[in-house]
């Protein structure tokens, strides 16, 4: 075995390891698993309907039938309903994330795990099981391997909580689920930020990487393939911008710090987006006398979504300007925002026209999020602050903002009540439950 004294972040993930592989998720794990899957697969039910979703599952359904299928859609098998599940979750930018990792563990773990445990009759209990082991690996695994600037995380370092999860659904033991791990790290991805800048829908491909590659590597760690002692360890040294500060500690339980989003774009854009909708109610929700916008925020935010003019949904997801024109103009953003009528009216065009994007240097220096949004409108002007946004963990969206998310979300596919029950489902159903039963109440005709 590799030494781990020069590799502490190795040593922290095979503790977390050895952790979760021995006992089953506490209650609050398993409370905030159930959360994760819920809004997930809202999210994967809301983003199945883009044009180039649906033409991706009717061709893997096609070429790998399976017995896993969305409301009313083909039958897939494992493999090609990851790729859907996960792409379809991450199409609208409303899924999960989790700050200190810089990503999503969550996405891929579920678009993995969701199809493998309901081909192997596994309960709900079981899968929030795995989920939380992948869960608390990618995180880790997000905190210590830092991307180069140019990089985007989705089809890097989640494939690693993917194969931990993975692996432990296989109830492989723990030297197994580390094996699993390095398999994985022996074929990261180089996964570009590029798509993003010009709007292209190439990164929506990531996660199903990810997903992908997790499932892979644990399979292959269950036939007895081997991996390099300390591939991950080595990934981190020659190919990542690791950082050197310590991991949280195994007890440490990251999943607490999962947020969820109350709005489909990137987590920047949701201080502004939060500020022009109170103002908007101050307008009595009227902005044609608006005549100028001012968005004051932290610099990580205009580097990242400085996008402008957006031509396209992902660059709109990726906007700030776009974010506070569409909450001003329409008082939400979700995935409607991103298509006709909505994307290209006109009043939207106009207020995104005149954002100003401008960067706060006090919150930058304190390393600090949060936004000021001064909107001048006829009648004078209005300023409203935001420190924390709905979905952190200080401020976790409540149990009925979280299931009206899931019915609106899901009601391209099945009917609200429907939904709500599956939804109930997931958050209460004993976890001796069968997952397949579960599945059915929603997925059934």
């Amino acid at each position: 075995m590799h030494s781990t004294e020069r590799d502490p972040q190795r040593a922290v993930l095979q503790a977390t390891v050895a952790l979760h592989a021995a006992q089953p998720a506490t209650a609050e794990a398993a409370l905030q698993a159930r959360r994760l899957l819920a809004d997930t697969v809202g999210c994967a039910l809301a983003g199945r309907h883009a044009n180039e979703v649906q033409r991706l599952e009717a061709a893997l359904a096609a070429c790998e039938p399976g017995d896993f299928s969305f409301p009313g859609g083909p039958p897939m098998a494992v493999q090609a309903a990851a790729q859907v599940l996960a792409m379809a979750a991450t199409w609208d930018e409303a899924c999960e994330g989790h700050a200190v990792a810089h990503g999503r563990p969550g996405v891929p773990l579920v678009a993995a795990l969701l199809p493998l445990a309901l081909r192997r009759g596994a309960s709900l209990g079981e899968f929030i099981d795995a989920f939380v082991l992948g869960y608390e690996v990618g995180a880790r695994c997000g905190a210590w391997l830092c991307i180069r600037p140019g990089m985007h995380v989705d089809a890097n370092w989640p494939a690693l909580g993917v194969a931990a999860g993975v692996a432990r659904l296989l109830a492989l033991p723990p030297a197994g689920i580390v094996q699993a791990i390095d398999i994985a790290a022996c074929q990261l991805a180089a996964s570009l930020y590029l798509p993003v800048q010009q709007g292209r829908t190439a990164r929506n491909t990531y996660l199903g990487h990810s997903a992908s590659l997790g499932l892979q590597a644990a399979f292959a760690s269950a036939a007895g393939i081997d991996a390099p002692d300390g591939a991950l360890a080595h990934y981190a040294r020659t190919h990542s911008a690791a950082t050197a500060q310590p991991l949280p500690d195994a007890a440490t339980l990251l999943l607490r710090d999962a947020y969820l989003k109350p709005f489909a774009a990137v987590r920047h854009v949701h201080y502004g987006a939060t500020a022009a909708r109170q103002i908007r109610e101050q307008l009595a929700q009227d902005t044609t006398g608006i005549q100028g916008i001012v968005l004051k925020i932290y610099e990580e935010a205009i580097v990242y979504c400085g996008n402008r003019a957006p031509r396209t949904p992902i660059q709109a997801q990726f906007s700030l300007s776009f974010g506070v024109a569409a909450m001003l103009r329409f008082g939400d953003v979700d995935p409607s925002a991103y298509a006709a009528p909505r994307f290209d009216d006109a009043e939207l065009r106009r207020l995104e026209a005149l954002v100003v994007l401008e960067t706060d240097a006090g919150l930058t220096a304190r390393k600090q999020r949060g936004a000021t949004l001064q909107v001048v409108h006829a009648g004078g002007t209005l300023a409203q602050t935001v420190g924390t946004i709905a979905g952190d963990a200080a401020h976790p969206l409540d149990r009925s903002t979280l299931a009206a998310k899931f019915v609106h979300y899901a009601a391209h596919s099945v009917p609200g009540p429907k939904a709500a029950r599956f939804c109930e489902g997931v958050l209460d159903a004993p976890a001796g439950t069968s997952l397949r039963a579960l599945w059915q109440q929603l997925a059934a005709a």
